[in-house]
C-alpha cells in the first residue's frame, strides 16, 4: 500500500520514518500487537506515535474501496493517568478501552505528546492544585494564563494521511477533535463515543467536559451515586 499520500496544501506532507512491531500487555492481562510508526516532518516537531492495531491495513483498503473506514483514536499523552493510574481523569481507562476496540475493528491509535491539553506536565499539576481550590479543569488552565485547550491535531492529520487513512471512524467523545480533523482534510465518517469511566475523584472533571465543551458523556445520576454535586 502507498504510505506517501499527498496532504492538503495547507498541511505539509509527513513521511514514515520507522515501522516496528511491538507486543503490548496491559495490567489486566489484555494483550495485542501494534505496528508502531514514527515520522519525519511532523509540523510541530514533536515525537508523536501512530499505532496500527488489528487488521489496520485491511481496514484502510476496505475504506478506500468504499467500505467501513478504520477506527481511530487520537489520545493525548497523560503520564499521571496512562502510567500511574491517576483517578483524577479518565485517560488511562480510555487508552485501555481504545486499544482493545481498535484491535478488534482494525485501525489506529495516535499517541500525541500533548500533556495537560497541550500545556505540559508541570502546568497540568499546577492546574490540579487550582482545581483543589474549587476551579474546574478549564478555569484552572485559564487562571494559569493558558488556553482552555491548547491542543491541535495537525500532526495527527499528517500521520493519518501518511498511512492512507483519509477517511476514519473517530473514537472520541470530543467534538473539537472531529472539527479539527475535518478542517485538516480527514473525512470523519462517524463519531464513536468511548465508554464512561467514572470514579469519585473525576466526577467534576467529567461534568466539566460534558457541560463546557459538549463531550458526549452520559453522566445522569453519576454525581449522586458518588456523593458529588456539580
Amino acid at each position: 500500500m502507498n504510505l506517501e499520500l499527498s496532504a492538503p496544501a495547507a498541511l505539509p506532507t509527513a513521511n514514515v520514518r520507522t515501522r516496528v512491531r511491538v507486543p503490548l500487555r496491559f495490567a489486566d492481562g489484555f494483550e495485542t500487537v501494534a505496528d508502531v510508526f514514527t515520522f519525519h516532518d511532523l509540523v510541530d516537531g514533536r515525537e508523536h506515535l501512530l499505532l496500527g492495531l488489528g487488521d489496520w491495513a485491511g481496514a484502510v483498503e476496505r475504506s478506500t474501496a468504499g467500505g467501513e473506514p478504520p477506527l481511530v483514536r487520537p489520545h493525548s499523552e497523560c503520564l499521571t493517568g496512562d502510567v500511574f493510574g491517576s483517578q483524577r481523569c479518565d485517560c488511562g481507562p480510555q487508552l485501555r478501552e481504545a486499544v482493545e476496540r481498535i484491535s478488534e475493528a482494525g485501525g489506529f491509535l495516535l499517541y500525541l505528546r500533548q500533556e495537560g491539553r497541550g500545556i505540559g506536565l508541570y502546568a497540568k499539576l499546577d492546574a490540579y492544585a487550582l482545581q483543589d481550590e474549587g476551579l474546574d479543569t478549564y478555569e484552572a488552565n485559564l487562571a494559569l494564563g493558558r488556553g482552555e485547550d491548547e491542543r491541535d491535531y495537525r500532526a495527527a492529520a499528517q500521520m493519518l494521511l501518511a498511512v492512507g487513512a483519509e477517511r476514519i471512524r473517530l473514537l472520541s467523545n470530543n467534538p473539537d477533535k472531529a472539527r479539527q480533523l475535518e478542517d485538516l482534510g480527514i473525512d470523519v465518517a462517524e463519531r464513536v463515543p468511548t465508554g464512561v469511566h467514572v470514579s469519585a475523584s473525576n466526577v467534576r472533571y467529567l461534568e466539566a467536559k460534558r457541560d463546557h465543551t459538549s463531550h458526549t458523556l452520559d453522566l445522569a445520576g453519576i454525581g449522586e451515586l458518588f456523593g458529588v454535586t456539580a
